[in-house]
């Protein structure tokens, strides 16, 4: 996911670089003039020069001889769990059986590309990019936990719709590498466009709303596709945290994770600052009836 200091971030950083040591102009204190000295002779600089090449060399070799063997292993283990994992050719049929679970119906409305582009500022900004999984997200998070810093979050949309699909109600690292290699075989077998929809379909946005159409009905009595900037905004927002952040019971918490939501859009080049300001002004029409007219 998305960390929420990405927008704290300052543009820029001064780098310190340390200036170049000098290289020594002439004998060594004591008089000791090396430049007699046969480059062949045991001690002499030539000799010592070869001699620390030739330790390097080795050393390099080493280091790239482990890298190679970790990758191998790394390549057999991740065959292996692609082989051990499902498929995931069921999957639009376990979101069908999600919905019917939660009273909502599958396949939801066709997802407008308001919704599709606050889902992705906010969620996954790499997401038309990546291959399931996240790399640089992925790689931060485990700096992360190996620092032992705060979690910096990596999960793709792919992963949280595995997630959703696959290991609902489980955690940690195992589930966690689940999560990521199904991300990866579901990325394989659909579309983007068929990933954020099923995404949208199955999603839980608080308030016992499961699903775009529900929420967006239940919220606003408004259908997906006539909702404005400000609504979708609000409604991407929810899916990190739906309960903590539902606008009905928690209206500061979900303007604030709109107010994150807009601003994604900002810095995805999705709308201006400008546009984002005018929606975020506009109002939500929030409504109780949980029912579109």
């Amino acid at each position: 996911m998305t960390s929420r200091r990405d927008d704290m971030r300052e543009p820029g950083r001064l780098r310190a670089v340390a200036p170049a040591l000098p290289w020594p102009a002439g004998p060594r204190a004591g008089g000791d003039d090396l430049a007699g000295r046969d480059p062949a002779e045991p001690g002499s600089t030539g000799a010592s020069a070869v001699t620390s090449r030739q330790r390097r060399f080795r050393r390099i070799k080493r280091f790239s001889g482990t890298v190679i063997a970790l990758a191998a292993l790394g390549a057999i283990a991740f065959t292996g769990l692609m082989l051990v994992l499902p498929g995931v050719g069921d999957a639009p049929a376990l979101a069908q059986a999600l919905n019917r679970a939660h009273h909502a119906a599958y396949p939801g409305t066709a997802l407008p590309p308001r919704v599709a582009a606050a889902l992705v500022a906010t969620e996954d900004h790499r997401f038309y990019a990546e291959p399931g999984i996240d790399p640089v997200a992925a790689g931060r998070m485990i700096l992360g936990r190996l620092s032992g810093g705060p979690d910096q979050g990596g999960s793709t949309l792919y992963q949280q719709l595995a997630k959703m699909l696959y290991v609902p109600g489980r955690s940690g690292v195992l589930a966690e590498a689940e999560q990521a290699l199904l991300g990866i075989k579901l990325d394989l077998n659909y579309s983007k466009a068929q990933i954020l929809q099923m995404y949208a379909d199955v999603a839980y946005f608080g308030h016992g709303y499961y699903g775009l159409a529900a929420a967006s009905c239940g919220y606003f009595a408004e259908r997906p596709g006539g909702l404005s900037w400000g609504q979708v905004a609000m409604l991407a927002g929810l899916v990190q945290a739906p309960s903590a952040d539902d606008p009905l019971t928690h209206f500061a918490n979900a303007r604030a994770r709109q107010a994150h939501v807009l601003i994604r859009l900002i810095d995805t080049g999705t709308l201006t600052w400008q546009q984002a300001s005018r929606a975020y002004q506009q109002p939500l029409h929030l409504t109780h009836s949980g029912t579109c007219g």
